[in-house]
């Protein structure tokens, strides 16, 4: 009989030995899993080098940076139209081990003699850039702030007020078309790069113009323009449509004031940096004007600088404090619906008023509320059955805008 309560013991002995080891394994199973997805995530933080052409300048900046950011965007024409001293800026940038984009402006203005640069083949560049710096070059900055320029009515607003007789529809198609041939002409020509832009508005449309990503641009509280824009909304329309398309998106924080200091404080950005993180985003930039200050760095203080290192201190070894907010909301506003999103009063597609609408003001309403009580994981997306039909399940609730919300 001891016998047989020994053998027992030992059974159950053994037993429980083995489910101890198996829930440890699982859990620790869990802990690498959930690891490697931290540590293994692909995020670029940098700055963008804009308005100035001495490479001494973007080299100075780039000393700066390259101990506490991984991405550099050449921002600046002056560069970009000296063969020379683009070579030289991709060589020092390559060899400070930082990834980087270049801005090109019309490609006409680098293959003739009577323009501004020294005759050169930006596509034949663009290739030799990806077989010489490889995966460092991550690709082109091409035409800057497209639905902006439409929304205000600016110097390169694609579609004018020819174009819409057709309505919403029509604008919406042409100004998909337009960009997009521009966009195609490129990456034929240039080796089939990554093309990537900065934008305030009407990102759903640049994103169906084949851009890889858009910058949705942070402007503190929005100076620029009149609105009252929160970073939120601007985070649910940029993800919104990056994540429709299943492409990538990020920001860039730029102006926040017309005068001294320029841009937002240190504290600011490091906020502005965090929010971007942790909501998904893959880029994160900070505006630089060297020329517009005394500093040798221009508008990129002090308080910038420790803001960026303690950042890239803290996604390194605190990840922890990133609470990841994921989209697991979605308000579907109509197709083709161009509106700017900054105001009640704001265009739609900058040749419509917003009471040409009836739900502008149910839309403006209904993002307020649902922004106030998902915060970060809402999305905002348009209703294109061809584009959303897949992603429509990644979402635990979606609200269509000609519905009631309360």
């Amino acid at each position: 009989m001891k016998r047989n309560y020994i053998i027992l013991a030992a059974v159950l002995l053994i037993a429980l030995i083995s489910i101890s080891l198996f829930l440890t394994v699982n859990m620790l199973s869990k802990q690498t899993s959930t690891t490697t997805r931290t540590t293994n995530r692909q995020f670029y933080v940098g700055v963008e080098f804009a308005y100035a052409d001495q490479f001494g300048e973007l080299k100075a900046l780039v000393d700066k940076v390259k101990d506490y950011t991984n991405l550099f965007v050449i921002g600046s024409v002056g560069i970009s139209f000296n063969r020379t001293a683009l070579d030289e800026s991709a060589d020092y940038i390559n060899q400070s081990g930082l990834s980087f984009i270049v801005l090109f402006t019309s490609y006409p203005m680098y293959n003739n003699t009577g323009g501004w640069s020294n005759n050169y083949s930006i596509f034949d560049w663009m290739k030799d850039a990806q077989q010489k710096y490889g995966n460092k070059f991550l690709g082109i900055y091409r035409f800057d702030e497209p639905g902006g320029n439409q929304l205000d009515g600016g110097q390169f607003q694609l579609i004018d007020k020819t174009n819409t007789a057709g309505g919403y529809a029509e604008v919406a198609q042409s100004y998909v078309g337009n960009l997009s041939s521009i966009l195609k002409y490129y990456r034929d020509k240039g080796g089939s790069p990554q093309i990537f832009t900065s934008d305030y508005g009407l990102y759903w449309f640049d994103y169906a113009s084949s851009y890889n990503t858009v910058f949705a641009e942070f402007v503190g509280k929005q100076s620029r323009f009149v609105g009252n824009q929160s970073k939120q909304q601007i985070i649910a329309l940029d993800r919104g449509a990056a994540e429709s398309f299943n492409k990538d998106w990020g920001i860039i924080v730029t102006w926040k004031y017309n005068q001294p200091p320029y841009l937002e404080s240190g504290d600011e950005l490091y906020s502005d940096l965090a929010q971007a993180y942790c909501t998904g985003a893959k880029y994160a930039v900070v505006f630089s004007y060297p020329n517009i200050t005394a500093s040798a760095y221009g508008t990129l203080t002090d308080a910038h600088f420790a803001a960026l290192q303690k950042f890239w201190y803290d996604i390194h070894n605190n990840t922890a404090a990133f609470v990841p907010s994921k989209a697991e909301v979605a308000y579907v506003i109509p197709k083709d619906f161009g509106f700017g999103f900054r105001s009640t009063s704001d265009t739609i597609w900058g040749l419509f008023p917003a009471d040409n609408f009836t739900y502008t003001q149910k839309i403006w309403d209904d993002i307020n509320l649902l922004l106030a009580k998902y915060y970060n994981n809402l999305n905002i997306i348009y209703d294109d059955p061809q584009v959303i039909g897949s992603t429509l399940n990644q979402y635990t609730k979606v609200y269509y805008w000609n519905q009631t919300i309360t």
